[in-house]
C-alpha cells in the first residue's frame, strides 16, 4: 500500500511517502521553495500545496501518482465546519470571522482538485481527510514501538480544539478528551512571542530568553490570563490574550510595555519569558498526570508544536506518571504529514527502523561535484576526513557538514549541521554573531557520543527521543567549564546522543574529537543564515560563499574558505 502524506493547512508544509508500512521519504516545503516554514498561515491557501515535497517523495519512491493507492491530508474539513466558533474579537476577513472562515472552507475545498493537478487526475479522489490531532498523535504512537501508551497533544490549534489525550494499542487510537478554544497553549506562546518583540514563529527564542530571567516577577500577572483549575486542565482568558489580533493593552496592563522590534531586550523581558516557561511547565505536568489518569499506561507519546520545548520536555521525561516516553523528530505541523500517512496506512505493521530523522534528499557525488565546478570553488578529498575535520574543529573552524540525507524536523541533527569545538566560548559569539546574525542570548545545542553521554549530562530516563534534541538536560557538576560553547544561563543543553548505528560518520567525526581532546562532543548548530536549513549542495555552497565558514564539507569532498 503506497500513502502520500501532506501537510498544509496551517504552515510547516510537508509531505511523506509510506510504502508498506516502510517511511520511504518525508521533507518539509521551506527546504526546498526556500520560505521559512514553506508558506504564511493564510486563510485563503490551504490548497497551496508542498509541490516541491511531494515530488521529492514520489520520486524517492518511484512512483508515479496513478500508482498511490490513498493521499492523506492533515485536517478534517467536516470536522471544522461542524465545531468551530467564530471569535468576536477579530477583524473581518480574518481567521475565526464568518468571512475569513467561509474562505479557508474555500481553499479547503480545492484541495482535491490541487491534488489532480500536481498529483495526477484521478488523485483528488484518493484522498482521506485525518483529523489534525489524529495525525499528530499517529506520527508519535505508531513508530514509537510501543505497544500500548497514553497519547497527549498540544498545540495552537486544530480543526476547532488545541490538543488532546488519546490511547493507542497496536494499530489503534482511541481519543479520550479534547482541549477546547480558547484555551490553546500553543497560541499563548505565539502571542507573548509577538509581545517580546519578535514573531509568532520565534518560540525558540523565548525558551532561550527564559533561562536569564526570574518567573516569580510575574507569577502572579500571568494567573489573571493562564491558570490551571483543579480538573488539571487549563484555562486561558481570550479578552487578555487576543490571539489574533495585534492589540496588546490589556497584556500591557498586567505585563508593562510591549517590545518591538529593534527595541533592546532587558531584565523584564526575561522574566516575562521566564513566567510564561514556569507556567508552561506546570499546565503541562498537569496534562501529563490527567493523561495518566484517563489513559493508563507506562508509556507516553507527546507530539504538536509545544512538544519542542525542550525545557518542559525534561520535566515530561522524568514525570513519576510514566515510565518511558517518545517524542519524535518532528512533532510540530509538518510530522502531521507522516502522522496523516500512517493513519491511513493501517493495514500494513508499521517498520518502525524506517522512522528515523535522516528522510530527505540525499545527493551522489557527481551532483556535488557539479554544483562545486559551477560556483569555480576548489575540492578535493580528504586522506582522512573525520580526522582532518576533528583537528580543523579543535583548531577553533567552524565546519559546514552537509552529509547522506536531510533531516526531517526543525532541529539539525548531523547532517545539514554547522560544527564548532564546544570548549571555545568564542564559538559561540562567532556562530551567534558573524555567521547566524542572531540574539546572543540563544543557546548551542551540543551532539555528543551517546556512549559518554551519560559522564556529562544528566539525561533522565533513557528514551529514543534524545538522538532527535528534544530535552533540555543538566550539565553534570565540574563538567560546565569544559564546554561552554553549549552551556545554557541555567547550566543546561539542549542535548543530542549521537549513535554510531543511526549516523556512522557523524558519530566517528566525534569518536576523533574526543581522540583528540578528551571531550566527546561538538557544538551542534543548523546549517542556515536566517534561512531554512540548507537542503541541497547549491544552498549549503550559497551560506558557505558568505564568508564566515572556515571549511565547508559535502559528502566526502573538502572545501576551504577563500578557495574560488
Amino acid at each position: 500500500m503506497n500513502v502520500l502524506g501532506i501537510n498544509s493547512v496551517y504552515h510547516e508544509s510537508a509531505c511523506s511517502l509510506i510504502v508498506d508500512g516502510v517511511l520511504v521519504a518525508a521533507a518539509e516545503e521551506e527546504r526546498f521553495n526556500r520560505r521559512k516554514h514553506g508558506k504564511l498561515a493564510l486563510v485563503d491557501n490551504p490548497d497551496t500545496l508542498p509541490e516541491a515535497a511531494i515530488a521529492y517523495c514520489l520520486q524517492e519512491g518511484r512512483l508515479t501518482g496513478s500508482q498511490l493507492d490513498a493521499v492523506a491530508y492533515s485536517f478534517a474539513p467536516t470536522v471544522r465546519r461542524r465545531r468551530f466558533q467564530l471569535d468576536p474579537l477579530v477583524q473581518e476577513g480574518d481567521w475565526g470571522s464568518p468571512d475569513g472562515e467561509a474562505t479557508f472552507c474555500g481553499g479547503l475545498d480545492r484541495v482535491p482538485a490541487a491534488l489532480d493537478r500536481i498529483v495526477g487526475s484521478g488523485c483528488g479522489g484518493k484522498l482521506h481527510w485525518v483529523p489534525h490531532h489524529l495525525a499528530h498523535a499517529a506520527s508519535a504512537f505508531l513508530p514509537s514501538g510501543f505497544d500500548k501508551s497514553a497519547i497527549l497533544v498540544i498545540d495552537g490549534i486544530g480543526e476547532a480544539s488545541t490538543g488532546f489525550i488519546g490511547y493507542g494499542e497496536a494499530q489503534h487510537i482511541e481519543p479520550i478528551r479534547e482541549f477546547e478554544f480558547p484555551n490553546s497553549l500553543g497560541f499563548v506562546w505565539e502571542k507573548l512571542s509577538r509581545f517580546l518583540g519578535f514573531s509568532e514563529y520565534d518560540a525558540c527564542k523565548v525558551m532561550g530568553l527564559a533561562a536569564y530571567g526570574d518567573a516569580a516577577f510575574y507569577r502572579e500577572a500571568f494567573s489573571q490570563f493562564l491558570s490551571t483549575e483543579g480538573d488539571k486542565l487549563f484555562r486561558c482568558d481570550p479578552t487578555v490574550l487576543k490571539y489574533r489580533v495585534g492589540d496588546f493593552s490589556p497584556l500591557e496592563r498586567l505585563l508593562g510595555p510591549a517590545r518591538y522590534k529593534g527595541d533592546p531586550l532587558d531584565r523584564r523581558h526575561a522574566d516575562i519569558a521566564a513566567a510564561l516557561q514556569a507556567s508552561t511547565d506546570e499546565i503541562v505536568l498537569a496534562l501529563v498526570d490527567l493523561a495518566a489518569e484517563e489513559a493508563p499506561a507506562e508509556a507516553l507519546c507527546y507530539a504538536g508544536g509545544v512538544a519542542l520545548n525542550c525545557a518542559t520536555n525534561w520535566q515530561v521525561l522524568n514525570s513519576a506518571k510514566f515510565r518511558r516516553l517518545f517524542i519524535p523528530s518532528a512533532p510540530h505541523d509538518a510530522g502531521t504529514a507522516v502522522g496523516a500517512a500512517l493513519y491511513v496506512h493501517v493495514r500494513a505493521n508499521v517498520s518502525r527502523d524506517s522512522f528515523t530523522p535522516y528522510s530527505g534528499p540525499r545527493f551522489d557525488p557527481d551532483a556535488i561535484e557539479a554544483a562545486l565546478e559551477r560556483e569555480n570553488l576548489r575540492y578535493r578529498k580528504s586522506a582522512d576526513l573525520t580526522l582532518e575535520i576533528a583537528e580543523r574543529l579543535a583548531h577553533g573552524q567552524v565546519i559546514g557538514w552537509f552529509q547522506d540525507r536531510m533531516e526531517f524536523g526543525p532541529r539539525a541533527l548531523g547532517n545539514r549541521s554547522l560544527l564548532a569545538d564546544p570548549r571555545r566560548y568564542e564559538s559561540r559569539e562567532k556562530l551567534n554573531l558573524i555567521v547566524k546574525r542572531r540574539e546572543t542570548f540563544r543557546p548551542f545545542a551540543p551532539s555528543v557520543m551517546a556512549e559518554y553521554a551519560d559522564k556529562w549530562f544528566n539525561l533522565g530516563r533513557a528514551t529514543d527521543s534524545h538522538e532527535f534534541m528534544l530535552f533540555a538536560c543538566p550539565i553534570i557538576s565540574g563538567r560546565v567549564d569544559r564546554i561552554p560553547a553549549v552551556a545554557h544561563a541555567d547550566g543546561t543543553a539542549r542535548v543530542q546522543l549521537v549513535k554510531a548505528g543511526s549516523n556512522p560518520r557523524f558519530h566517528a567525526l566525534l569518536a576523533r574529537f574526543h581522540g583528540l581532546t578528551g571531550v566527546p562532543m561538538v557544538l551542534n548548530t543548523s546549517f542556515n543564515d536566517s534561512e531554512p536549513i540548507v537542503c541541497t549542495p547549491e544552498d549549503a555552497i550559497r551560506t558557505f560563499n558568505r564568508g564566515h565558514i572556515d571549511t565547508l564539507v559535502i559528502g566526502d569532498y573538502v572545501v576551504e574558505s577563500g578557495a574560488n
